[in-house]
């Protein structure tokens, strides 16, 4: 893609201190957009900035957790005040504190996963959505998961949020698509990040999840770049409410 498609957009990538929101970032910045991006650890996400950001550029780290609704509000506050608008907003943060049976998880890991996969990902959209709708243009990408199709075995309540996040972008891409906002999602698959090291580190799930891939290897984060990116160009100015699988094949 073209270095200067993203040129002078206002870009928000949230969960973007490591795996794939770092990777997405690290992309919108070299291709010209001026970008902020999220995390819940100030001193981790400070240090991504300045790795990812161009020379002669600066990326901007924005403290946010998005499990706290008045984090999510002070971001925006920010977002108004350094940006002036949102362009794109790509929502990536999420968690999952438990792996095993859907049945044994304890009702705090439930609602942990819950508060910051959706919930938080809902008001991080609406506030994105209600700005883009006032300037009648806008792209919001989801990262969702093939979880939301195929429920990952131990990763349950994950699974479940990664559905609601499918609903919740098509939901939106009807509302918001006559304010001239577009809504899209990306579902990975097995990507190395963080949040997939108890698959990747466990060599029966992981060969057996390999297994099914038809490129034969797990993802790596730069591999959802291009699909982000993608949906957030002009080049995909007549695409919303879809859901783009990356995921090597496993899902043909």
């Amino acid at each position: 893609m073209d270095g200067a498609t993203f040129a002078g957009r206002k870009v928000l990538v949230t969960g973007a201190s490591r795996g794939i929101g770092r990777a997405v970032a690290a992309a919108f910045a070299v291709a010209g957009a001026d970008v902020a991006i999220t995390g819940r650890k100030p001193d981790s996400l400070a240090a991504t900035g300045a790795e990812i950001s161009p020379p002669g550029r600066a990326v901007l780290p924005l403290a946010c957790h998005q499990g706290h609704d008045a984090e999510i509000a002070t971001l925006f506050e920010q977002l108004d005040q350094k940006f002036g608008r949102l362009d794109i907003a790509v929502i990536n943060a999420a968690t999952n504190p438990v792996f095993g049976p859907i049945v044994q998880t304890e009702k705090a890991a439930w609602d942990k996963v819950i508060e910051v996969n959706l919930t938080g990902a809902f008001l991080t959209a609406q506030a994105a959505a209600r700005r883009m709708a006032e300037q009648q243009s806008g792209a919001i990408v989801f990262i969702s998961s093939i979880a939301a199709y195929d429920p990952v075995p131990g990763l349950g309540a994950y699974s479940v949020t990664k559905a609601g996040i499918v609903a919740l972008a098509k939901s939106l891409a009807k509302e918001l698509a006559p304010r001239g906002v577009r809504v899209n999602a990306v579902a990975p698959g097995l990507i190395e990040t963080q949040l997939a090291r108890a698959l990747i580190e466990n060599k029966r799930i992981h060969d057996q999840l390999v297994a099914a891939i038809p490129l034969g290897r797990h993802g790596q984060p730069e591999d959802v770049v291009g699909a982000v990116l993608f949906l957030a160009s002009e080049a995909a100015a007549y695409v919303t409410g879809q859901v783009l699988v990356v995921d090597g094949g496993s899902r043909m």
